[in-house]
């Protein structure tokens, strides 16, 4: 298998679990740029900062073995409920342990959820056993679902999630990595938040108010669906700016299934190719045990 289709394969898997939940359209792509971000904040070299934004962007991979009635619920999770979404970390691992690629995520993806002050999931690590990847997608993580909408709840201003960082910073989260996220340029801040790639801010559904998948190359007059209520809407753009009119149709069981961006999974993966050219040694073993597989 080519090494561009290795990585679309990691990014393909992660979009499509995130496309079950019809309020978290482009929480991935979100938590790996933010993430990326910190990266950079931090001064990390080029290699480091493409792995931590494929972490960013496969930390939820787990959440595919979570019932839909529980990852889709409306309102607060009973503690059995809670303990099912505490296993996602480790889901996530046991997936990523079997990909070819998976060792480049694995380490985010398992311990974002963990806390400096031993209080997190799935080990209850404490802060110097909680690697570097993990401790930056737990703040992008926690500040993406803060500025984010919910069924139960509108997001909160940026300005107020970012108190939030401060106020438990080392303990929920990693005191650095807190003071490098609340350093990053705030316009860059802006061009993220409620978006789902480049230019291209969220669109919510008028009837149900979930997230209605539009991708970025989506030109005048395409169509798309809430998936939630099922209702059919055509793209409106207007000066640069985008909206939602309805058609009256309803959406086909076909339309109504996850699927995955893939001109958005085909950039990315592109981008982060680096990632497999660093370490020849390392690719030529990997390319002899992919091709051995096919």
């Amino acid at each position: 298998m080519k090494s561009l289709d290795l990585l679309r394969s990691l990014y393909s898997m992660a979009a499509v679990v995130e496309a079950r939940d019809p309020y978290t359209g482009g929480h991935c792509w979100r938590v790996a740029q933010l993430s990326e971000l910190v990266a950079i904040e931090m001064n990390l070299d080029e290699r480091t900062r493409l792995r931590i934004g494929l972490s960013g962007f496969l930390h939820d991979l787990g959440k595919v073995g979570v019932p839909d009635a529980i990852l889709n619920k409306r309102d607060k999770l009973t503690d059995d409920e809670y303990e099912v979404i505490k296993t996602h970390p480790s889901i996530a691992a046991e997936v990523l342990k079997h990909h070819p690629l998976g060792e480049l995520a694995i380490n985010g993806a398992l311990a974002h959820h963990e806390r400096p002050d031993g209080k997190g999931y799935p080990n209850g690590l404490s802060e110097a056993q909680i690697n570097l990847d993990a401790s930056i997608i737990s703040v992008t993580d926690a500040f993406d679902a803060m500025t984010s909408h919910r069924p139960y709840r509108n997001g909160m201003g940026v300005d107020r999630a970012l108190e939030i960082l401060r106020q438990n910073r080392g303990s929920q989260f990693n005191s650095s990595v807190v003071d490098h996220f609340c350093s990053i340029d705030r316009h860059d801040i802006d061009a993220i938040v409620l978006h789902s790639d480049h230019h291209t801010p969220l669109q919510v559904c008028p009837n149900c108010g979930p997230v209605v998948v539009v991708y970025k190359e989506m030109e005048q007059g395409d169509k798309t669906c809430c998936r939630n209520c099922g209702g059919v809407f055509s793209l409106l753009i207007e000066e640069g700016v985008r909206s939602l009119k309805p058609t009256g149709g309803v959406a086909t069981a076909e339309q109504l299934q996850p699927s995955a961006d893939h001109e958005l999974i085909s950039r990315l993966a592109h981008r982060a190719l680096p990632l497999l050219k660093t370490d020849l040694t390392w690719w030529q073993k990997l390319v002899g045990t992919t091709a051995s597989r096919s």
